[in-house]
């Protein structure tokens, strides 16, 4: 008999552990499918890989290491920057189709909540058979970036672009363009260069944003810092302090 009640009571034990274990199993998907948002055609995962890729561009174009990178004064200078990581089209001339970006802007000494864009239609100069092509736009004044504020503009038909020098030793024209409110830059086979862009229409993303934030976020009120950066865009808003050399500046400061 007392076999009998150790069998029964085992057997009990192991089932209530069974339902445990299921409970358990369905809760972690249950916060699975609370991490991974989706709206429209964009999920919350893949707007963090492009906030990653994008991170990942600036980072070789602004590399002190290399000669082809963004000079230190328009880095230190910059107001705003928008990243498209891989527009793809080929052709002899580059017709951008759509492509998804992020843009974030100085604001009272740090970098806003990111901002999130589509680039449509326009041409890129000659870009010949080449398919993924890296974008950054550099906006180097006040016009320029209250334009990017409107979220709903052309670029060389509503503000004004030129194709951004390169190189640290890049001064003189870097002077010439001062007044230019863009700069532009591509990346086509792991080559960077100036771009030369024109009629490129700029418009939220409305899909990326709720897919990123859970919820719809102002365009503008994200890039005048009216928006908390969440969790998710702190690596890449570390990585653009450190590409526009506010760490450096920060470490010198402190000692």
């Amino acid at each position: 008999m007392k076999k009998k009640f150790l069998v029964t009571g085992l057997a009990s034990l192991m089932l209530m552990a069974g339902v445990a274990i299921a409970q358990d199993n369905t809760g972690e998907t249950k916060d699975q499918a609370k991490t991974e948002r989706v709206h429209g055609k964009e999920s919350s995962g893949q707007v963090e890989d492009r906030l990653a890729k994008a991170q990942d561009v600036l980072d070789h174009l602004t590399d002190p290491s290399k000669d082809s990178m963004i000079p230190d004064k328009i880095l230190k200078d910059a107001r705003c920057v928008m990243i498209v990581p891989s527009m793809v089209k080929g052709g002899f001339v580059f017709g951008a189709e759509h492509g998804r970006g992020v843009a974030t802007c100085r604001v009272n000494g740090r970098w806003s909540a990111p901002a999130f864009f589509a680039a449509t239609g326009g041409t890129w100069g000659a870009q010949i058979g080449v398919e993924g092509i890296d974008l950054v736009m550099v906006f180097r004044n006040q016009a320029g970036a209250d334009k990017l504020m409107d979220a709903n503009f052309k670029i060389g038909g509503d503000v004004s672009a030129a194709a951004g020098p390169i190189g640290r030793d890049a001064s003189a024209s870097t002077d010439i363009k001062a007044n230019t409110a863009i700069l532009t830059y591509s990346r086509a086979k792991g080559a960077f260069a100036g771009a030369t862009l024109d009629g490129v229409s700029i418009r939220p993303d409305k899909d990326s944003t709720i897919a990123f934030y859970g919820h719809d976020v102002d365009f503008r009120d994200a890039l005048t810092g009216k928006v908390e950066p969440p969790a998710g865009a702190r690596t890449f808003l570390s990585g653009i302090r450190k590409d526009f050399r506010d760490v450096q500046e920060n470490n010198a400061a402190a000692h």
